[in-house]
């Protein structure tokens, strides 16, 4: 449940606000003053805060400033009367997320309450000690951003100076690292967040209807057009439009954007009309914009226009320490898709997942999470479920001592002859190396995956360390296994290096 701080000096206001917000199933405190408020707000940690402006000891805009010193992720609704919504509207701007003139209805206040859960502050936490950034309509959706990397710290600063200003933003980065998602954050905390959010992809659409997709057209402006068409622009009014692909768009659209940003006008397709337009305009490509405006593919003045305070999204193979993060995020989220009660991925899943390159980005981690589920049987992601891509592109650590004339067994190949039903087998200095290792039968005479798992993996560690004579960086490099994983293994099966030696 959600917990309320309900701040004001009327004593009846205050108690009939807090019932109110109880009976909708909120934890409410209460507080007589500003200064109160912010002493609790320190103690401990509150999602929202109900707050009048005018208070003896602290008024409401200097606790706001206050509360939001020490948790920019409290969401603040202030409540005013008519005579002072100026001061209202100030407080907005200094990071209220919104206002409600006396006297409120409880129904008005509760519906206020839940829009701004839903957007959820975007950044729960902008302290990022664990920053996680809530997208969209539902607090309960997939659309998260999550990290601890200070790439993605860099990231969420950028979204909240942003989401407080109304400046067109480009936002750059790799097809799957979340571009959708950083406009929807900049929309939704900012003062239009009670507007559309409108997203249109410049690069599905043909070039002969994109002027009118955005702009709209006037009945018989062209072959086809039998009524009147209200454009993307127009229908945004008050709200963002995001133009996903920007990279993709004709050079004689560039110049019609060109205009909007600088005039706030356009026309529609057939019209000799202006239509003024107040709609924040946020970009997004993966396209080397430097190199397409040497080439005269872009126009740099647009170019410049857009890219005020530039966003740009790492792709996951630069910050690899998020992965963790993300993967049981994801497994939070398929748990609740599929009612099921996954409680993680075991270390070796995790160290194949931060070894992956990443293509796809963090589309393609929440693809094999999904993958994971299907094909897991047991509580936790192992190895065996992951799909065999991930594998392709691990890291090949090779050995430093070129003298050395052990050949490398490969993991992955010996794992998929195992799970193909084959007979493991490796070879060192032309020797072959058999693993005697078979189908390893329960006491009631059933098969055990786990149980056979295990045993292939003694043997495999102990064959390796014969090939190596019981060298552990010599075994962890040429049998392709990370050193860390190696030694842990060792423990569980009470191996002996020495005896191999």
């Amino acid at each position: 449940m959600h917990k309320v701080l309900v701040v004001d000096d009327d004593k009846v206001l205050q108690q009939s606000v807090k019932q109110a917000l109880e009976y909708h199933h909120f934890v409410v405190e209460v507080a007589d003053n500003g200064k109160e408020a912010v002493n609790k707000v320190y103690g401990q940690k509150y999602d929202l805060v109900v707050m009048d402006v005018n208070m003896p000891e602290m008024d409401g805009i200097a606790a706001l400033t206050e509360i939001k010193k020490h948790d920019p992720s409290v969401i603040v609704l202030i409540l005013t009367a008519y005579s002072n919504v100026t001061d209202a509207v100030k407080a907005v701007k200094e990071g209220a997320y919104n206002y409600l003139e006396k006297p409120i209805t409880s129904d008005n206040l509760v519906a206020l309450i839940k829009r701004a859960l839903k957007a959820r502050s975007m950044v729960e936490t902008v302290g990022f000690s664990s920053p996680t950034l809530s997208i969209g309509e539902s607090t309960t959706s997939n659309d998260k951003f999550v990290g601890e990397s200070n790439a993605m710290k860099k990231v969420f600063d950028v979204i909240s100076k942003l989401a407080k200003v109304n400046t067109p933003v480009l936002i750059r980065g790799e097809s799957g690292t979340g571009k959708e998602l950083v406009a929807k954050a900049i929309h939704y905390n900012s003062p239009r967040k009670d507007e559309k959010f409108v997203t249109i992809n410049c690069g599905a659409i043909s070039e002969n209807l994109i002027e009118s997709e955005l702009f709209g057209h006037e009945k018989g402006a062209f072959t086809g057009a039998d009524a009147r068409k209200i454009g993307k622009f127009q229908f945004a009014e008050g709200g963002t439009i995001f133009l996903d692909e920007i990279g993709d768009i004709s050079a004689a659209m560039q110049v019609k954007l060109l205009r909007v940003l600088q005039e706030k006008t356009f026309m529609p397709v057939g019209s000799n009309r202006e239509i003024k337009v107040d709609v924040r305009i946020i970009a997004a490509s993966h396209k080397p914009f430097e190199e397409m405006i040497k080439d005269g593919s872009f126009r740099e003045d647009l170019f410049y226009r857009l890219n005020v305070l530039p966003v740009y999204l790492p792709p996951l193979r630069e910050r690899k320490t998020d992965i963790p993060h993300l993967v049981n995020h994801y497994i939070n989220y398929f748990n609740n898709v599929h009612n099921l009660k996954v409680k993680g991925a075991d270390p070796e899943a995790l160290e194949v997942l931060s070894n992956y390159y990443w293509p796809g980005n963090i589309r393609e981690l929440r693809n094999i999470i999904e993958h994971c589920f299907i094909m897991e049987a047991s509580d936790l992601i192992h190895v065996h479920s992951l799909p065999a891509i991930v594998f392709k592109d691990q890291k090949k650590v090779e050995s430093k001592d070129s003298g050395s004339d052990e050949s490398v067994i490969d993991l992955e190949d010996i794992q998929n002859s195992v799970l193909d039903g084959g007979s493991p087998a490796a070879a060192s200095s032309g020797n072959e190396v058999h693993f005697s290792f078979g189908a390893k039968l329960t006491e009631s005479g059933k098969l055990d995956f786990a149980i056979a798992k295990d045993s292939f993996e003694r043997e495999f560690i102990v064959q390796a360390l014969k090939i190596n004579k019981g060298k552990i960086n010599q075994t962890a490099l040429n049998a392709n296994i990370p050193k860390k994983t190696l030694l842990r293994k060792i423990e569980k099966y009470e191996i002996h290096p020495k005896d191999y030696y």
